[in-house]
């Protein structure tokens, strides 16, 4: 019986576990009553209190970045909304004039079709006014153009100097596979062989290709290796500082190219 007695007392005395935890408890109150006393933060909540607003500065950077680029391409692809169907309301009158000068200039078709790489590499049909004799490639394969290439017709050479060769790529905007202001969409063969020679060439793959862009306003016609590389880089660039105020500075100086003829 007095063995019974002795296990039921041993159960019923308090763990070490417990016994810590009223000691922590009181002690937390006894700090908070000195806080209290003289209004002075102890240093353990002042620890947590610094760690939370940390936590909590990174958490608000973290989302207001993403509000944004979240703002950032609602406004892009608003701009190219808003343009492009006024650009192709516009020059409605011009494309049936450039169509109609196409075919009494050479035999073909008016408009050329050409699959281009795109945002992430997906593939896709870009659109432009025939500048180049019908089946310019079919003997040499895909070949850089140049200033000067003998395959463009007479028509094709004053549409590429006026920049209006590229008018139709206005419905490729329209379509979401490309912007007003982007890196120039690039056809899939000379992707495979950039990729192979040039560092980090998909990172100018981040965005969709533009109709026109940083790049094609500050460099011109690619023939060698390190024509292309400084192009990327003008990408990239364009790409890490990516806004409206940029996208609208850049369609000002293409503006000021095509009416001056300084283009490529």
């Amino acid at each position: 019986m007095n063995r019974d007695m002795n296990d039921i007392n041993l159960s019923e005395q308090p763990s070490l576990m417990d016994e810590l935890k009223k000691e922590f408890q009181f002690y937390l109150l006894y700090r908070r009553y000195q806080k209290m006393r003289s209004g002075e933060i102890p240093w353990e909540e002042r620890f947590l209190s610094i760690f939370t607003k940390s936590a909590v500065r990174r958490s608000l950077k973290s989302l207001s970045a993403r509000i944004v680029i979240s703002w950032r391409r609602v406004v892009k692809r608003s701009l190219d909304l808003t343009v492009s169907l006024l650009g192709i309301i516009a020059s409605a009158p011009l494309m049936m004039l450039i169509a109609l000068a196409i075919k009494l200039d050479s035999r073909g078709p008016v408009f050329f079709k050409q699959a281009r790489v795109g945002m992430k590499g997906k593939i896709f049909n870009m659109y432009k006014f025939r500048t180049m004799h019908q089946d310019a490639e079919a003997k040499t394969g895909p070949v850089w153009a140049k200033e000067n290439d003998p395959r463009v017709t007479r028509v094709g050479l004053f549409l590429r100097k006026a920049h209006l060769d590229e008018l139709p790529q206005f419905f490729n905007v329209l379509r979401s596979e490309m912007s007003l202001v982007g890196p120039r969409p690039e056809r899939p063969y000379f992707v495979q062989e950039f990729r192979k020679i040039i560092p980090h060439y998909d990172r100018r793959l981040a965005t969709k290709p533009g109709v026109t862009g940083l790049a094609q306003i500050k460099r011109r016609y690619d023939e060698t290796i390190e024509d292309v590389k400084k192009k990327v880089r003008y990408d990239v660039l364009y790409i890490r500082k990516m806004c409206p105020v940029l996208d609208i500075m850049v369609l000002a100086m293409t503006f000021k190219s095509v009416v001056l003829g300084t283009g490529r």
